[in-house]
């Protein structure tokens, strides 16, 4: 398997595809990557030479234009830090685990407020104002 910037991408995958497997790369910037480093983006990853391979993580490496794995995973945590300094409403947000961008609350967003804790009393009441 190839690594580049320390991520082993899969060899029996298209080189563009494979290079999806690493932070911050999407399906436009692989094959812009690929592009830059004159590798065909439609060869196997594991038909790629070493000196290939090089030119690709060097195109990453030195570019300040492309942030991605650690560097990335620390700038977005640092924003959301920054979010919550400032108590902001999206800061607030992503302090009390709930949906930072705008969607309703009352019913779904089950994936960020977890499982349900059912609350005693709830059912009853609309009998009680009837």
């Amino acid at each position: 398997m190839p690594r580049i910037l320390g991520v082993d991408i899969p060899n029996d995958k298209p080189t563009h595809i494979s290079l999806r497997y690493i932070y911050g790369i999407g399906p436009t910037l692989a094959l812009k990557l690929c592009d830059q480093a004159r590798v065909d983006p439609q060869r196997r990853a594991k038909e790629l030479s070493d000196e290939e391979i090089a030119r690709i993580a060097n195109i990453l490496d030195r570019d300040e234009n492309y942030t991605v794995e650690g560097p990335l995973r620390r700038q977005i945590q640092q924003n959301i830090a920054r979010l919550r300094d400032i108590n902001s409403y999206r800061g607030t947000r992503h302090r009390r685990s709930l949906p930072v961008r705008g969607q309703r609350t009352r019913t779904n967003a089950r994936t960020r407020k977890g499982p349900r804790k059912t609350v005693a009393g709830k059912k009853g009441v609309k009998e009680m104002r009837g």
